[in-house]
């Protein structure tokens, strides 16, 4: 088992799309994926329409990883992200990320919570 990085996936999935959509999505995320973002609960398919929205939208992102730790297969992660919007819109993040692993290694559930940064704590 090779475990995910939440980082990779948001690169792949919605920063630097290199991959079909369902392609990525499979990459990184096991069928059963339930994702929980601020209190909203999404299953895959849920998830995988929230990130066709996003890369839609994003014109260009960073992301930063500030802590990573895996323990079998818990993983806890915690990131700033900038992506600039079609319309010009900056959003500047810092996420919590903790979640459990397929035995394959990747995401089978997750939880984050964020909140916004000054653009100058980047």
């Amino acid at each position: 088992m090779t475990p995910v990085r939440i980082s990779d996936a948001i690169r792949d999935v919605a920063f630097e799309p290199r991959l079909a959509l369902p392609e990525a999505v499979d990459k990184y995320y096991a069928p059963g994926l339930v994702h929980t973002a601020d209190g909203r609960t999404r299953d895959r398919g849920e998830f995988a329409e929230m990130v066709a929205g996003i890369r839609d939208t994003v014109v260009e992102g960073t992301v930063t990883v500030l802590d990573e730790l895996y323990d079998g297969l818990h993983y806890a992660e915690r990131h700033r992200y900038r992506m600039t919007m079609t319309d010009g819109t900056v959003v500047h993040r810092e996420v919590y990320h903790f979640a459990t692993l397929a035995e394959d290694g990747r995401f089978q559930q997750v939880h984050e919570t964020g909140f916004d940064v000054e653009p100058d704590r980047q």
